[in-house]
């Protein structure tokens, strides 16, 4: 990747960072966002607010290293999940975790979301499942957050948050706001009895439909 590329991806990070802060689904420096690079990846610095962020500051880790990074800042504490997920699945140009209000909720219930409603094609089948618990900035966690999203493009983290993942910035950034939606409607729906669940033929049957679905990378 040229120099004017990564500068672009920094600057896309940075965006990105501030939409979801001012969306809601992130607070203060809570959640990450991280971008592959070519040979590296790109994460947000640990402990910094979207608002006091710079694309300066972004870290830059090599895919192939283990924890070295470059940059004036250090990574996100929660750089393993984002660097082995994407050692693990090469479809993935992006990364984002949020600690979104009821993808929280569920994840603190560790509750998985089923299938109540068709957007679930979104991810890759017919579940948003919840990975185990793990202390933040483990290897554990990596483990758990890499075991739950195999054929998957989201997942809830035990009493933690949510993580989505996908092909760039623009279309991982359109799955955060589908999930924190989905977990919206299943919390709500468990508050009148849950509703009923689409059946996996069904939820199949929309992904075909899918092919192309959503958001993808602006052009510009």
């Amino acid at each position: 990747m040229d120099s004017t590329s990564e500068e672009k991806l920094r600057h896309d990070i940075v965006a990105r960072c501030r939409e979801l802060d001012a969306s809601g689904l992130n607070r203060g420096s809570s959640g990450n966002v991280s971008a592959r690079a070519g040979d590296a990846m790109l994460i947000t610095p640990s402990a910094v607010p979207a608002g006091d962020l710079d694309p300066g500051l972004i870290a830059r880790m090599p895919l192939d290293g283990g924890g070295g990074w470059e940059g004036p800042m250090k990574p996100s504490s929660e750089w393993r999940f984002h660097l082995d997920l994407m050692r693990a699945r090469p479809d993935v140009g992006a990364i984002v975790h949020t600690h979104a209000p009821y993808s929280t909720i569920l994840a603190i219930a560790r509750r998985p979301i089923p299938a109540i409603h068709y957007m679930i094609a979104a991810f890759g089948g017919p579940d948003i499942r919840c990975a185990g618990y793990a202390t933040y900035g483990t290897a554990e966690l990596s483990a758990q957050v890499v075991t739950a999203m195999e054929g998957r493009n989201g997942c809830l983290m035990a009493n933690h948050g949510m993580l989505v993942a996908g092909a760039n910035l623009t279309r991982t950034t359109w799955l955060a706001h589908e999930l924190e939606a989905l977990a919206h409607q299943y919390y709500h729906a468990l508050l009148i009895g849950g509703g009923d669940v689409l059946t996996d033929a069904q939820v199949a049957e929309t992904a075909v439909s899918f092919a192309g679905y959503g958001v993808n990378e602006r052009k510009v």
